[in-house]
């Protein structure tokens, strides 16, 4: 989405807005001068804090990114570690799974040929 119609209609509305107001306003040139200067003075401050907000998340983003660089790599070198250790220590119990299997279908087809085997029924 591109921001620059929105600013500009945002703009446009603040203008116009303001300037009705200065139109119809009840209030002598005096009143109206040191309104808009204190409202201004007020837009300044809040524009300040904003922007002292903005630069510490910033600097916060920057701090973050800093030490993920850091953490991250040896995070999942820690993480390839352990993955390499639970293969190896699971090996042998994966043969020995393997081989139970073997063994369990040995059987089963040694039973399927000492059953008696269905006549088929003829039609």
């Amino acid at each position: 989405m591109k921001l620059a119609p929105l600013f500009y209609g945002l703009t446009t509305g603040l203008l116009v807005g303001a300037s009705t107001v200065l139109m119809t306003t009840p209030k002598s040139g005096m009143e109206v001068r040191s309104s808009l200067k204190s409202t201004s003075n007020d837009f300044r401050d809040k524009l300040s804090d904003i922007k002292l907000q903005l630069a510490d998340v910033k600097s916060s983003i920057n701090n973050l990114t800093n030490s993920s660089k850091e953490v991250v790599p040896s995070t999942i070198e820690d993480l390839k570690s352990s993955i390499a250790q639970w293969k190896n220590e699971t090996a042998p119990l994966q043969a020995h799974l393997q081989a139970e299997i073997s063994s369990i279908q040995e059987a089963m087809a040694e039973l399927e040929s000492k059953l008696p085997k269905k006549k088929e029924a003829t039609i």
